[in-house]
């Protein structure tokens, strides 16, 4: 099952295994916990990418391991395009789009990015979402600021990500999501969201904001806030939750701690949005 499937079914989510078939059980490790969140665990090949990019700057280290291990989706049978998008404040946002090339209307799923911004691995997920029959567009968040995936300190990726205001976000999230629908093959009404890290926690925003999302999928979004241009986190607006919303956290990761994991499923349970909101922990992740 890929990640556009469940976003509109109640299948479980399937076991994580590695390219082996196995149980994943290979992990990054990093001096400061926080980038501990940035991945979950994953097989060696992809450990040595994620790590020597978090050590070298993501767009240094990608083109040597990249060329190795990459997946990289074809465009064939796919319409492509890239546009820019004008938002308030002024400046263009810069989008990536992929859908089946046969005409038609496909249930739509927003890529949201982690603190790098837009690169090749979001527009691959894109083009993997239209091979399977889905209209999927992903983003540049940090336009205004720079192109973070070509800077070599993580620190410094983090600390200008932390600039960008939440209200700036869901602001040029709206205007993603108004020019989307006027998006010959995009349906909106069938209008999912995904995110990884920093994406993630943009998921639990995004959803609780926009009551045209129908369904999010949260891959270990950050539960800290990251005051004053972040002030809020998920566990805050759990009770605005348009849609349901899948969190995935690892037990391990010590970047998004248990206790702020549950608080999260606390507060879903306390307004009731645990009847379709879920949270999955991966022990030992």
């Amino acid at each position: 099952m890929n990640i556009a499937e469940y976003l509109f079914t109640a299948a479980p989510f399937p076991e994580p295994l590695n390219t082996q078939g196995g149980r994943m059980n290979d992990r990054a490790q990093f001096d400061d916990p926080h980038l501990e969140s940035l991945l979950p665990r994953v097989a060696f090949t992809r450990r040595g990418f994620i790590a020597s990019s978090l050590a070298s700057g993501f767009a240094l280290a990608a083109g040597p391991v990249v060329a190795q291990t990459a997946i990289i989706t074809p465009a064939d049978g796919l319409d492509v395009g890239a546009a820019q998008v004008p938002v308030s404040g002024g400046g263009n946002l810069p989008v990536y789009f992929a859908s089946p090339k046969k005409a038609g209307k496909y249930a739509t799923v927003i890529v949201i990015p982690e603190v790098f911004g837009m690169h090749e691995y979001q527009r691959d997920i894109c083009r993997r979402l239209a091979k399977a029959g889905y209209y999927a567009i992903t983003l540049d968040p940090f336009f205004r600021i720079g192109d973070l995936s070509k800077i070599a300190d993580i620190k410094e990726v983090i600390g200008k990500a932390n600039t960008l205001a939440d209200e700036q976000m869901l602001s040029d999230l709206d205007a993603l999501v108004a020019f989307v629908e006027n998006q010959p093959k995009a349906n909106t009404k069938k209008l999912g969201i995904t995110g990884m890290c920093r994406g993630g926690r943009t998921v639990w925003m995004y959803t609780a904001h926009n009551n045209k999302i129908k369904a999010g999928v949260s891959w270990y979004g950050g539960l800290n806030p990251n005051p004053p241009a972040q002030p809020l986190t998920p566990i805050d607006v759990a009770d605005k939750l348009n849609a349901p919303v899948l969190g995935l956290y690892g037990g391990a990761d010590q970047g998004i701690p248990l206790d702020a994991v549950e608080r999260l499923r606390a507060a879903l349970f306390a307004f009731g949005k645990d009847q379709e909101s879920m949270i999955h922990v991966y022990e030992g992740m």
